[in-house]
C-alpha cells in the first residue's frame, strides 16, 4: 500500500485541504511584501545638495539655483556636484556635448555636495535612502541592501530546506514565524544603516523558511487530482500580497512604519499553527506512525469519509511505514549520488536562478514606465492575475515541463523586444514591461509545482532547498546588474534576457509531471526514469522488428 492509497480513503481534496489552504495564505501574502518592499524603504527620491539659503520650495529651480548647480548631459539640474562659487550664467553646464570637462577652458570647478542633501518628500516622507544619505556615491550601498537581503534568504533556503525534512514542516514553519516577527521589528528599530543591513538579511533568513516549507506542505496533503488547483490557488495569495503593498506602502510613506506594517501580521501566523497539520507523508517516512494516524483520522472527519478499521489501522500505516521509511537521514550529497537525481537538480538549479533573476530584475527597476512608483507597482500585481488563469489551463492541458518552458521564453522576448523600442516610444516600452512582469510571475507559479513534484518526499524539502539557494542567487544579483546601466544602458535587460531564455532551454531537458503520483523515495525517482526510457525504447524495436 502506498500514502496515495491512504490519501484516497480520507479524502484528498475537500474541507480538511482547503482549511489548511486557508491557514497557510499568510505567508505567500507576507513574502512578496517583504520581497518587494525596497521598492518603497529604498526609494531614492528627487534630490540635491543641501545649500544655505536654498528656497523652501524644492520644485522652484529658478536663476539662483542654477547659478549654484550645474546641469547633467540630460538638462537636469545635479544631483550630486554643485559649483564651487556661484556663477553668473544660468545655463552653465557640466560639460559641453562630446567634451570632458578637462577640454573646456575656464570651465568652472564643482565640488560633491559637502552639507549632505535636501530631498522631495512630496512622495515618501522617509526612506532608507535619506535616513542615511545613500546616494550618489553611496548610491551602491542603497542597492546592496536588497543584496544582501537575498543572500539571507539563500542561506535560509539551505537551512530550512534540510531542518524541515529532519525535523519536521510544522515545527520549522513557527521558527520562521517567530524569528521573521522578531528580525523585523528589529529592522524597523535599526539606528545605523550597518544594523539595518545586519538584521534585514536575518529577516531575509527567516523568511526563507516560508518559501521553503509552505508549498510541499499544501502539496503532500493533495491527491495527484487537485495538486495544480491547490498550486494554483495558493499562488494567488502571492499576487494579493503584490497589490496590497502598493496600497499599503501608498498609505504609509515612512520606511519605519512600513517595516512594521508587512512584519505584525506574523503574530497572529503564529497563533494559526495550532490548527495546521503536520505533514503525514513525512511522519511516515520517519516511522511515526502513531501521530500520522491520528492526521489521517482528523483528514477523514473534516472532510466526513468513512474510513473502516482496516483501512486506517496501525497495522496498515506500518506497512505503508516500513516501505518509505528513511534508513539514514537527508543529505544535500544525496541529490546528486544517483544519475536521475543528480540530472533534476543540475537543471533545477538554472532553471530557479533563470526564474528568480528575470522576476526580480523586472519587479525592483519600476523607473522609465511614464507611471508613478504606486500605479506601476499595482499594474504589475493586476497583471499577475490573468497570468495565474493561463498557468492553470496550461499546467492540465500542456503539462509542467511545456509551461515552465514557455513562460520564461516569453519572459526573455518581451524584454529582449524592451531593447528595440527607442526612448520615444515610452507607451510600448511599458506594455513590453507589463507583458513580461505577467510572463514571470507565470514561470514563478510554475516552478514551485513543478519542483515539489520532481523530488521524492524523503527529499523533498532538502531539494527545494537547494534550488531556492540558486534562485535566491539569482534573485540577490538581479539588483545589482542593475548598476551596469552605468557601462552601457541596455546591458541590463540584455542580461535579464539572455539569462532567462537559457533557463527556458535547459527546463526542457526535465520529466514531465503532468498526473504522476509523488515520489517517495530516491528509488522511486529512479525506477521512473528507467521505466520512461523503456517505453522510448519499446517503438524503436518494434521498428527494427
Amino acid at each position: 500500500m502506498r500514502f496515495e492509497e491512504l490519501l484516497e480513503q480520507v479524502g484528498g481534496f475537500g474541507p480538511f485541504q482547503l482549511w489548511n489552504t486557508a491557514l497557510l495564505a499568510l505567508p505567500r501574502l507576507l513574502l512578496p511584501m517583504h520581497f518587494l518592499l525596497p521598492i518603497f524603504l529604498a526609494a531614492v527620491p528627487a534630490h540635491r545638495c543641501a545649500l544655505p539659503g536654498a528656497p523652501d520650495n524644492f520644485s522652484h529651480q529658478d536663476a539662483w539655483l542654477e547659478a549654484r548647480l550645474p546641469r547633467e548631459p540630460d538638462g537636469t539640474l545635479s544631483s550630486c556636484l554643485y559649483f564651487t562659487h556661484p556663477q553668473a550664467l544660468p545655463n552653465t553646464t557640466l560639460w559641453g556635448a562630446g567634451q570632458s570637462p578637462g577640454q573646456l577652458e575656464g570651465e568652472p570647478s564643482t565640488m560633491p555636495c559637502p552639507q549632505g542633501w535636501e530631498y522631495d518628500r512630496s512622495e515618501f516622507s522617509s526612506t532608507i535612502a535619506t535616513e542615511w544619505d545613500l546616494v550618489c556615491e553611496q548610491k551602491g550601498l542603497n542597492k546592496a541592501t536588497s543584496t544582501f537581503f537575498f543572500a539571507g534568504v539563500l542561506v535560509g533556503a539551505v537551512a530550512f530546506g534540510y531542518l524541515s525534512d529532519r525535523f519536521g514542516r510544522r515545527r520549522l514553519l513557527l521558527v520562521a514565524y517567530v524569528s521573521s516577527l522578531v528580525l523585523g521589528l528589529a529592522s524597523a528599530a535599526s539606528v545605523s544603516y550597518i544594523m539595518f543591513v545586519i538584521t534585514r538579511t536575518l529577516t531575509g533568513t527567516a523568511l526563507a523558511g516560508f518559501t521553503i516549507i509552505v508549498m510541499p506542505l499544501e502539496l503532500e496533503w493533495l491527491d495527484v487530482e487537485h495538486r495544480t488547483v491547490a498550486g494554483v490557488l495558493s499562488s494567488i495569495f502571492w499576487t494579493g500580497g503584490t497589490m496590497l503593498l502598493a496600497l499599503v506602502g501608498y498609505l504609509i510613506r515612512d520606511w519605519r512604519w512600513l517595516l512594521l506594517a508587512v512584519t505584525l501580521p506574523c503574530a497572529p501566523g503564529i497563533l494559526s499553527l495550532w490548527w495546521v497539520p503536520e505533514s503525514a507523508r513525512w511522519l511516515l517516512t520517519q516511522g511515526r506512525v502513531e501521530e500520522a494516524h491520528g492526521y489521517l483520522l482528523r483528514c477523514a472527519r473534516i472532510n466526513r469519509r468513512p474510513v473502516g478499521e482496516d483501512g486506517l489501522s496501525q497495522e496498515a500505516l506500518s506497512k505503508v511505514a516500513t516501505s518509505e521509511r528513511v534508513v539514514r537521514r537527508p543529505s544535500y550529497l544525496d541529490l546528486f549520488r544517483t544519475p536521475r537525481l543528480r540530472h533534476i537538480s543540475l537543471c533545477c538549479m538554472v532553471m530557479w536562478f533563470g526564474v528568480n533573476f528575470s522576476y526580480y530584475g523586472l519587479s525592483l527597476n519600476l523607473s522609465g514606465l511614464g507611471l508613478n512608483v504606486y500605479q506601476v507597482q499595482l499594474l504589475f500585481g493586476a497583471v499577475e492575475v490573468p497570468s495565474k488563469l493561463l498557468v492553470y489551463v496550461l499546467v492540465r492541458r500542456a503539462g509542467r515541463r511545456l509551461t515552465q518552458a514557455g513562460t520564461l521564453l516569453g519572459t526573455a522576448l518581451a524584454l529582449g523586444g524592451r531593447l528595440l523600442v527607442t526612448s520615444e516610444m515610452g507607451s510600448w516600452s511599458t506594455a513590453l514591461a507589463v507583458i513580461g512582469k505577467g510572463f514571470s510571475e507565470a514561470a514563478f507559479t510554475v516552478v514551485f509545482l513543478f519542483t515539489s513534484e520532481l523530488y521524492p518526499t524523503v527529499l523533498r524539502q532538502t531539494g527545494m532547498g537547494l534550488t531556492a539557494l540558486v534562485g535566491r542567487l539569482g534573485g540577490s544579483l538581479a539588483p545589482l546588474v542593475a548598476l551596469l546601466d552605468g557601462v552601457w544602458p541596455p546591458l541590463p535587460t540584455l542580461a535579464y534576457a539572455g539569462i532567462t531564455l537559457l533557463a527556458a532551454c535547459i527546463v526542457l531537458l526535465l520529466p514531465e509531471t503532468k498526473q504522476a503520483q509523488l515520489p517517495e523515495t530516491i528509488q522511486d525517482v529512479e525506477r521512473s526514469a528507467l521505466s520512461r526510457l523503456q517505453e522510448e525504447e519499446m517503438p524503436m524495436k518494434q521498428v527494427q522488428n
